[in-house]
């Protein structure tokens, strides 16, 4: 049985020496684990131990939450609402391409790619391609992904992702706009639509952090400040950038709370609003 809606990688009940954004003991979902056992073909004694070493290069380039608490194995395209329905369906045609935007270690190409879809028809792109090497390290495809990797600024008009532009039928989206303050996630937004090909069912996807009172929200190194969505203002975005380009958006939300999103013993006082927000925006003309 597939658990990847009810069981966080990291078991926050426990709390580490390094702080409470790493979790000393980590869980695979049945899913994420039969990636690594039939896709990276690792012997299944092998899978946890080969995953905490990874972890351990990837806390030291850089401690993000998402690498000590193991987020980066959720492979959160295949738990997407629409994945079974729509989105893998439309990868398989070998007709249409993905992009996965702030890829970290595109860990959900790898989903797509171990569920039949050819990786020549998917991108990745994030600001530094750091986690590139460890990658193709953590799934051992180095030799047979044939995916394209794009550094890039998204906010660089002249960069190489812009290669992409109209070439795009899904780009997937996750843990991206919330690193954001509005204006520049508008300007995130405005470029994604360029990105898209201009016609019906192009479709953005993902999950992203946000709050039941949507609003500027601190830093947590205390660099200023990044925008936190409600649905409804969610969806004001994409109103205003659909007014914006001339095109119809129909923007679907669904919702759940901090606690569910990250695990019970993570929630802290300041995130007891805090949600967590599956999202599609599909064009409709």
């Amino acid at each position: 049985m597939d658990n990847d809606n009810n069981t966080p990688a990291g078991k926050e009940q426990e709390t580490s020496p390094r702080g409470e954004y790493f979790a000393p003991k980590l869980e695979l979902s049945d899913s994420t684990r039969e990636v690594f056992e039939k896709y990276s073909k690792i012997p299944p004694n092998e899978v946890l131990p080969h995953v905490y070493a990874i972890r351990e290069k990837a806390w030291s380039i850089h401690p993000y939450p998402c690498i000590g608490l193991g987020r980066f194995l959720h492979m959160g395209i295949g738990t997407h609402r629409l994945y079974h329905t729509e989105i893998l369906p439309r990868m398989l045609t070998g007709e249409q391409s993905y992009l996965d935007l702030g890829c970290a270690f595109a860990q959900d190409i790898r989903r797509l790619v171990a569920d039949g879809v050819d990786s020549k028809m998917c991108y990745a792109s994030d600001l530094q391609l750091d986690f590139l090497d460890l990658g193709y390290e953590l799934f051992r495809d180095r030799e047979s992904l044939r995916s394209r990797f794009i550094a890039a600024d998204v906010f660089d008009a002249g960069s190489p992702l812009m290669e992409l532009e109209g070439k795009i039928d899904i780009v997937d989206a996750s843990s991206f706009f919330h690193l954001f303050a509005w204006e520049d996630q508008k300007r995130i937004a405005r470029i994604v639509v360029k990105l898209l090909r201009a016609r019906e069912h192009s479709l953005v996807v993902g999950r992203q952090i946000g709050n039941q009172e949507a609003g500027d929200y601190g830093q947590r190194d205390g660099q200023g400040t990044r925008y936190w969505h409600n649905a409804e203002s969610w969806k004001k975005m994409w109103k205003e950038i659909g007014e914006e380009v001339g095109v119809k958006f129909e923007v679907e939300v669904v919702t759940r709370s901090m606690a569910e999103e990250l695990g019970r013993a993570m929630q802290r006082p300041e995130d007891e609003k805090g949600l967590g927000m599956e999202f599609s925006v599909r064009r409709l003309s």
